[in-house]
């Protein structure tokens, strides 16, 4: 990640964006900015020179573990969201307060809920949506994640911030950005058009979308700072940047999103992906559990914005393909179990294998 020598300054795409080269919608710095005059130039930060070491004679040095590092003391693990599978996510808290005051006002004012438009299980009926924990809904997830990044700027403590984020000293386009811009907190669907776009042509999935979330919140908690409207784009792309490198076996280049934010220089992105590694300690572990945890809040903030997922009745064909795959993990389990007891051959009497059949 940040290689100079490979993915940050190849003047080629990389191959997953050139497997779709041109059909992706370039991210167009007219429908970001209103009423924008003038020419600015973009910052490209200096190359930062690598320390130089001095192993003196004698000297024993020992290089420590990444797991081994400890957390700060103020910055204890069990409270941190992004690292413990317990603690609660931070937009699930912030999101809390908006839903109970529209809950009071819709009873204060008497508000009938209008038409009930979710749809619920009966005996005759099973409706079931196409998101799971292992494969959620790409359009749903990124509508979710979004809304959490609405909430997290919109119900934040302070206006803290880094200079290597903020938007006025690196700019994502060389049109000036009018003063009143940073004064007002974007609203969901601004922040929805610019994430869906850059995952629509970096062809991102929506596990990395929850990944992308991780890290925000982790880096807000680790480097103690407020996503803000002067510095939400830099960070929400900072996140996107890293999230897609560690989930994805063919991650965009850092040069790809020069070719969808075309003002941005690959310096640019380069000197932000270290800082953003640098204020995450370095620690871009996600645990299955911790995403998991991420995937049913979200899950729990569309409903309680009525962001429903799809619901659709089940089928007698995907009822069997669900009962095949279910079958299927049952004898994976199965023969593991028998395996660990022993080798020996009297523990597979009875273990067979289904024929699972997948259209």
């Amino acid at each position: 990640m940040g290689n100079t020598l490979t993915c940050c300054v190849s003047p080629n795409a990389s191959p997953k964006m050139g497997r779709r080269a041109g059909s992706a919608e370039l991210y167009c710095a007219s429908d970001i900015y209103e009423a924008a005059s003038g020419d600015g130039l973009t910052v490209a930060p200096a190359a930062v020179e690598p320390a130089e070491l001095d192993f003196g004679e004698g000297e024993g040095h020992h290089l420590q573990h990444i797991s081994d590092r400890e957390m700060p003391e103020d910055l204890a693990l069990e409270s941190n969201p992004s690292d413990h599978p317990r603690a609660s996510t931070i937009f699930l808290s912030k999101s809390q307060t908006d839903v109970r005051e529209k809950r009071k006002s819709n009873h204060l004012n008497h508000v009938s809920p209008g038409q009930l438009t979710k749809k619920y299980s009966s005996c005759s009926t099973i409706f079931l949506d196409d998101s799971t924990v292992s494969q959620p809904n790409l359009r749903t997830t990124v509508k979710c994640v979004t809304l959490a990044i609405y909430y997290h700027i919109k119900n934040r403590d302070a206006n803290r911030s880094l200079d290597i984020f903020d938007e006025r000293s690196h700019p994502l386009t060389r049109e000036k950005v009018p003063e009143e811009y940073f004064k007002h907190d974007p609203e969901h669907k601004f922040i929805y058009r610019f994430v869906r776009t850059l995952f629509s042509a970096a062809q991102l999935t929506a596990e990395c979308a929850i990944v992308t979330l991780v890290y925000l919140e982790r880096l807000l908690t680790y480097a103690e700072i407020d996503i803000c409207p002067t510095n939400w784009k830099r960070i929400v792309l900072g996140a996107i940047l890293l999230a897609s490198k560690v989930w994805d076996d063919q991650a965009v280049w850092n040069v790809d999103y020069c070719q969808i934010l075309k003002d941005i220089t690959v310096e640019d992105m380069n000197e932000m992906e270290r800082h953003f590694l640098e204020l995450l300690q370095f620690n871009i572990n996600v645990p299955a559990s911790v995403y998991a945890k991420y995937y049913f809040d979200l899950r729990s903030l569309a409903d309680d914005n009525n962001l429903n997922f799809l619901f659709a009745p089940l089928s007698k064909e995907r009822a069997q393909n669900l009962e095949a795959i279910s079958r299927l993990c049952e004898d994976k389990d199965l023969c593991r179990a028998a395996m660990r007891r022993s080798f020996s051959a009297d523990n597979f009497i009875g273990i067979q294998r289904s024929k699972a059949i997948l259209s």
